[in-house]
């Protein structure tokens, strides 16, 4: 047996499963006290500045010391049978820690200041940062650049270090180690630091053995020369080798045996490709959830406008990894239903005994494509890809008094679609074809998206076999750790699970969701590419009066310097 622990957004769970054919035996969820921190900090009532989303690190350890036993007791199975543990991470999910570990944000003295806590990838309050990353790279002609799509995200590692060095001079400087959660929950398990080949590659600008140089650093700050030297460097690990033992203190947590193998971190979304099987080239696979993340392996080296990164190793080792995604996905129907759906909604939801999710899938699954007349840009959480700008927010067009929330969600569903879409004609615009799409993650519970994706995209979509395809993915590189499998390949073919039907792609719905994709892509344009600016100009309204809201605030200085 092998244990996979996913570390996602708003919860953790772990999953037990059989080395020999993949048959999930138990699993166990967790979910965070804290959830995100996006308003104060716990205990405190000084706001954080818009665009902030943060995390408890405490919260990550009590998956492990709860979610682990119990699946263990569901599984019905003995620790001493567990032959191995592996972890994924959202990510980019970063924390400022010492050199033992230890999270600035749990040092009494520090406790306080917002940038002292792990931003988790969300975290997009680093805009300016990134921007200015991008200018300086395109300026110089940096050759890194462009395995990024031209441009940087807010929610990397730099733009997030750089974001710390403006505005709290000092917790930078007691930051010894930035580290991602995918390497910092392996640290906890093994006791020593290690660093996996694909958050460095994809988050960390790691690129052909090599950070950016301290000269470019330096020339966005002078105090910013040094902090790949001094708070990043370390050998990098390739996915399913392993880390280390499990240690004493990890063992009395987890219930499993000290000295248990413990594989290298990995990021959710890439562990998942070989729950998913899709190891070999061309074959992408869509991890949709909070976040979507769209991830392919191939042989060839090419610049995709947009991606959010390539890193050889980065998927499987050998291979390029690609990766994009879109920041926004279930948080926006969640959005929706949360804020724009009203009682009467949730009450007949009730009545017939489902979520309000359901109810509105069922609805809006009655109508033609086309119907509502409606059509939504995906950037309520910014844009990822293909634009890479967090400035960016969501758009709904052709609303009349007559439009029902059914139709706004189904909407909404369709701009995710879209946006899948983009990411997709990119990569085959950029020699990179993509042979087969398959989708994991939570939404495939929801069979009304899944049709709408297959539809947008006339393509039959390929479904993870697992609803736990993430936990799953960590423990296929859990067996690898341990020796059960020769490589991720071979463990893939032999644990990983797929849905024997596709969902199929209707011809006549597809049709007219290409005059839909026109439309989209006009809006795309517009507003992203320069055709208006209007929504960076709202952005900045909206930093402007979170700003003169706090200019009189008697909060300390280091909590509000640099609030933009």
């Amino acid at each position: 047996m092998v244990l996979g622990v996913d570390f996602g957004t708003l919860s953790g769970r772990a999953v037990v499963v059989r080395v020999s054919d993949g048959a999930e035996l138990g699993s166990a969820d967790h979910v965070y006290e804290h959830g995100v921190i996006t308003d104060h900090l716990p205990d405190r009532t000084d706001p954080l500045e818009p665009d902030t989303a943060l995390q408890h690190p405490g919260d990550y350890r009590e998956v492990l010391r709860r979610a682990v036993p119990a699946a263990l007791r569901e599984a019905g199975v003995s620790p001493q049978q567990v032959i191995g543990i592996g972890t994924d991470f959202t990510s980019c999910t970063v924390l400022p820690v010492t050199t033992d570990g230890t999270p600035l944000c749990e040092l009494p003295d520090l406790a306080g200041r917002p940038h002292a806590w792990p931003k988790l990838w969300r975290h997009h309050a680093a805009q300016p940062e990134a921007d200015e990353i991008n200018a300086l790279a395109a300026e110089r002609g940096e050759s890194w650049l462009p395995r990024y799509g031209g441009k940087i995200s807010s929610e990397w590692q730099f733009a997030k270090a750089l974001q710390v060095l403006r505005d709290d001079p000092e917790v930078y400087g007691r930051t010894e180690r930035w580290i991602e959660g995918a390497d910092w929950i392996v640290w906890q398990l093994c006791g020593h630091e290690t660093r996996n080949v694909a958050t460095a590659g994809y988050k960390g600008i790691h690129q052909d053995g090599a950070w950016p140089t301290p000269d470019f650093l330096a020339a966005l700050d002078p105090r910013f020369a040094d902090f790949a030297k001094d708070k990043l460097d370390h050998p990098l690990s390739q996915l399913g080798e392993r880390a280390g033992g499990l240690t004493a203190q990890a063992a009395a947590w987890t219930g499993v045996p000290e000295g248990t193998p413990v594989a290298v971190g990995n990021i959710d979304a890439h562990v998942t490709a070989a729950a998913a099987r899709t190891t070999g080239p061309g074959r992408m696979l869509a991890i949709m959830g909070t976040s979507t993340c769209h991830v392919m392996n191939s042989e060839v080296l090419a610049e995709v406008p947009g991606m959010c990164g390539m890193a050889l190793g980065g998927i499987t080792p050998g291979m390029w990894g690609y990766e994009a995604g879109q920041s926004g996905v279930g948080d926006i129907f969640g959005w929706f239903v949360d804020t724009h759906v009203p009682p009467a909604y949730h009450e007949e939801a009730a009545e017939r005994g489902l979520s309000v999710h359901d109810l509105l899938s069922a609805k809006a699954a009655e109508a033609a494509v086309g119907e509502h007349g409606l059509v939504a840009l995906d950037w309520h959480s910014g844009n990822r890809s293909v634009l890479v700008d967090h400035s960016l927010s969501g758009v709904l067009v052709g609303m009349t008094l007559a439009t029902r929330p059914e139709e706004v969600y189904r909407a909404l569903v369709e701009a995710t679609a879209f946006g899948t879409r983009t990411i997709v004609e990119a990569f085959t615009g950029a020699g990179i074809p993509v042979h087969d799409f398959t989708v994991g993650g939570g939404m495939v519970r929801n069979p009304f998206v899944l049709q709408i994706y297959a539809d947008v995209l006339n393509r039959p979509l390929r479904v993870v076999g697992t609803e736990h395809s993430c936990a799953v993915g960590a423990a296929i590189h859990a067996a690898v750790a341990a020796g059960a499998h020769p490589d991720i390949h071979a463990a893939s073919e032999a644990m990983g699970r797929v849905r024997e039907d596709t969902v199929d792609p209707d011809p006549r719905r597809a049709a007219t969701y290409d005059d839909l994709f026109a439309v989209y892509t006009e809006l795309h344009d517009h507003f992203g590419r320069g055709g208006s600016d209007s929504l960076r100009r709202l952005r900045a309204l909206r930093g402007a009066a979170f700003a003169a809201d706090t200019a009189d605030d008697p909060t300390p200085a280091h909590a509000t310097e640099g609030k933009r």
